[in-house]
């Protein structure tokens, strides 16, 4: 019964200084403990890093090799060296950076000889590329970029720095500046940090100053489209301490919305990269997620580094605005496709939610950042949620397999994630798995930070780490199972009694919802009580901004006790999210959970959760012994099925979000009908009618037809074509139906290729029909007309479109045949 009250009293003291939540923490710098002073030794963690090492980093440095040819023909170029030209690219270059600068994480943990020569050899091609004053951009260094239409959402411009709003110029640069920095740190080696430091210069004198060779000697003095320079600019001030850089970040900061605003709709809008209002005059959240996350993240750090608040009121009312209306339970950011973005207040979508991993990370990077600016806990616990969650999903068990696109619901069909309906091995715009590449090895240094009198633990995580503290060096052993276990066990070994206050984060999730702001609150009454034991004795510490503080004179031998309630709970979200009524999600401790097919035999829409108050002695767990998802805790509740026969009482198996789509494709599921709003007749999950056939035109046929079906199924393996073109047809097209009412969200073409007479296309373009003008199909800025084998390659229109019919024009390879598996149109719901 103590107990029982001494949680509640917990829980009222949460929200008691939720209340004053708004209000920063006094001018003092909280530091993190860099991640290569965390020594990782738990289960959940230290195998990810092991993947992280030897297999999703090697694989990305293969996947990114055309970056670096990219680069090596610019250097190339520049020396006057005959070589093949490299090809037109915006942001290839990131890609290759961010893969970097995780190699260069890795090596802070661990010393690599073949990994340091291969970054060595790398770092001599980047500067090898770099013009003599600082420039380094491929397309305009070499003139490619005239292949391609200068202007537009896919534009570069005619020349240097002429269309900033899209050619990512600035963008690369500001991925670059973080891996030179990583590297620097890892290895003592300046090359890298000196090409850096050069163009950052260079970028300064053009921008802010007024160079002779760039803009007819005009400072440009234009915030950049995709925001990320910024952030790399932070890390040069860190690392080096000149004040150029900070004032750098702060100045791009400043001048956004102010010196230029885009004009048009769709990723020329204004909005779409935050440039509608001076950054300090914003209020919600708009535009593409991505840049949105890097952008409020750039600036809670530099609030915190310069000990202002100008940005305070902004960065509050975009934070709030994002828990309340615009997050998905997994900590997802950007629901809406066709700009990657935020869409209205409370439009959060199950299937057709995109989520983009990048915008997941920038999720993680902006409430980290909250944190160290006000030192409230509730900003790591969104930080903990996006990671656990959307975040992780987006990187297979295995390090090599990848979601760009992060739905909450899937039909088993729906080929979601950029042409796949499962886990790509990369993707054209490859964004995301380098990103994650990045993002895993610094996971560790969340977990601790420190000031002058306080140690505050963040993440929970099996670790060792040592804390300056005054005059000490505070020792401290973590030792947990998180999160699929809330003991958490911390060994207090200081090289001598010192005084200071142990913070220890008490997550939102244990209180009456899994997350803050207004979306979510749980629906089973909360019997759980957090405990605290210091050496043995169970303690009732002060709770403050979401800590409880354990203050006293700390000496070696020291042990503290954390106990949090992992259980399982059943979500609801308020009834303006109009997807999610009448349905649950089932979260336990910070980890959403979903149910999949191959779990369940059936698709899982077939079946209802029951009402929670019945079901608590009936929900069981289980934890995988073999397999991909080996020491991954799954859950079974009682649920009901729904048959042509009716509704029978059943049980529900369910795994964390992060681990679906791992075993094999099916259908998906995390906000699940309750049973009480499922009569005993109905199915709700998507069948076979989900299958279109479309009659098309074609400009000719191996089987001597005009007209010929092609089904929008995924073909089973070595299948037969349901087109292929004519060897008298070097240039076929086919023309497919489409519904002029509704608004096309993508268009997939599966291309068959038997290795012989029947390849893949040379390229391919897309026209679409208005009435009866045909007109040419923009397709979205960061899409590419692929040809990728044995997957759906899709494209997205640049901006809201309606039309009757589609035109899929094709050039063969030399003497080849065209074959097509497989057409799918997805329109917006």
């Amino acid at each position: 019964m103590k107990e029982l009250l001494y949680f509640f009293l917990l829980c009222g003291m949460i929200l008691l200084t939720a209340c004053n939540r708004h209000q920063h923490a006094e001018n003092k710098l909280m530091i993190p403990v860099p991640f290569q002073q965390v020594k990782l030794e738990d289960e959940f963690w230290y195998p990810r890093l092991k993947i992280q090492s030897e297999v999703l980093v090697p694989f990305a440095f293969e996947k990114t090799e055309n970056a670096v040819e990219n680069l090596h023909r610019t250097g190339s170029f520049l020396k006057g060296i005959p070589d093949e030209l490299p090809f037109a690219h915006r942001y290839i270059s990131s890609d290759l950076y961010k893969v970097m600068e995780g190699a260069a994480y890795i090596l802070m943990l661990e010393q690599n000889k073949s990994l340091e020569d291969k970054m060595d050899s790398i770092i001599r091609i980047i500067g090898d590329a770099q013009k003599d004053d600082g420039y380094l951009y491929v397309a305009h260094t070499v003139g490619v970029k005239d292949r391609y239409d200068p202007w537009g959402g896919a534009g570069m411009g005619d020349k240097p720095y002429s269309f900033v709003l899209h050619s990512h110029e600035l963008y690369n640069m500001g991925h670059m500046y973080e891996a030179a920095v990583a590297y620097y740190q890892a290895t003592g080696k300046r090359e890298w940090l000196d090409i850096a430091e050069k163009n950052a210069r260079h970028i300064n004198k053009v921008f802010f100053e007024g160079d002779e060779n760039y803009n007819d000697g005009k400072p440009i003095n234009q915030a950049p489209g995709h925001e990320e320079i910024e952030l790399g600019l932070i890390k040069l001030f860190r690392v080096t301490g000149d004040s150029l850089y900070i004032n750098m970040a702060k100045r791009f900061l400043d001048i956004r919305g102010i010196t230029y605003k885009p004009e048009g709709d769709g990723v020329m809008s204004p909005t779409y990269s935050q440039q509608h209002l001076p950054v300090a005059e914003q209020r919600e959240p708009v535009g593409h997620a991505v840049r949105a996350a890097y952008l409020y993240s750039s600036m809670a750090e530099v609030q915190s580094l310069l000990k202002t608040d100008e940005y305070t009121e902004a960065l509050n009312s975009i934070w709030q605005n994002i828990m309340d209306t615009r997050m998905h339970i997994t900590g997802g950011l950007g629901a809406v496709h066709g700009i990657e973005g935020f869409g209205a207040e409370y439009e959060l979508p199950n299937a057709d939610a995109y989520n983009e991993t990048c915008a997941s990370v920038g999720n993680v990077f902006f409430n980290y950042r909250m944190f160290l600016l006000t030192g409230d806990a509730r900003y790591v616990d969104v930080a903990e949620v996006a990671l656990y969650n959307n975040s992780l999903a987006g990187v297979s068990m295995s390090g090599n397999k990848f979601h760009y696109v992060n739905p909450l619901e899937f039909d088993g069909e729906k080929p979601y994630n950029f042409g796949n309906p499962g886990r790509s091995p990369w993707f054209s715009t490859a964004c995301c798995p380098t990103n994650i590449a990045r993002l895993i090895p610094q996971v560790s240094g969340m977990a601790y930070t420190y000031d002058e009198n306080n140690i505050y633990i963040g993440l929970y995580m099996g670790s060792v780490t040592s804390i300056p503290v005054n005059e000490s060096n505070v020792n401290i052993r973590q030792v947990t199972k998180y999160p699929f276990e809330g003991n958490v066990r911390f060994e207090i070994s200081p090289d001598k009694p010192e005084k200071f206050t142990l913070n220890l984060r008490i997550p939102t999730w244990v209180g009456e919802q899994f997350v803050p702001g207004e979306l979510y609150n749980y629906i089973n009454e909360n019997e759980d009580f957090v405990e605290i034991k210091l050496n043995g004795k169970t303690v009732k510490p002060e709770i403050k901004n979401g800590f409880a503080l354990i203050g006293r004179k700390w000496k070696n031998g020291d042990v503290v006790e954390l106990m949090l309630p992992v259980s399982v709970k059943y979500n609801t979200s308020i009834d303006l999210v109009e997807e999610n009524r009448n349905r649950v999600a089932i979260t336990r401790g910070p980890l959403v959970y979903c149910a999949e097919e191959i779990d369940n035999g059936d698709a899982v829409l077939n079946f209802a959760v029951a009402e929670p108050s019945s079901t608590t002695n009936k929900i069981a767990e289980n934890t995988f012994s073999v397999g991909e998802l080996t020491n991954i805790v799954q859950i079974s509740v009682p649920a009901f099925h729904s048959t042509s026969e009716g509704k029978a009482e059943s049980t529900l198996k369910l795994v964390p979000y992060f681990a679906w789509n791992n075993r094999g494709q099916g259908s998906m599921a995390v906000w699940l009908p309750q049973s009480s709003s499922v009569n005993n007749e109905t199915s709700m999950a998507p069948g076979n009618d989900k299958v279109t056939v479309h009659k098309v035109n074609v400009s000719c046929s191996a089987q001597n037809a005009k007209e010929v079906e092609i089904s929008s199924k995924i073909p089973k393996e070595n299948a037969e074509p349901q087109w292929v073109s004519c060897l008298t047809d070097e240039n076929p097209w086919v023309e497919i139906p489409c519904n002029p009412e509704k608004e096309l969200q993508s268009f997939s073409v599966y291309w068959h290729d038997n290795g012989t007479d029947c390849l893949v296309p040379e390229e391919w373009e897309l026209e679409f029909r208005s009435g009866n003008t045909w007109q040419p199909f923009q397709i979205y800025a960061t899409d590419h007309y692929s040809t990728f084998k044995k997957q759906f390659n899709m494209v997205h229109p640049a901006a809201p479109l309606k039309c009757n019919a589609m035109k899929l024009k094709m050039k063969s390879k030399p003497g080849k045949l065209v074959g097509i598996q497989s057409i799918r149109i997805d329109y917006t719901r």
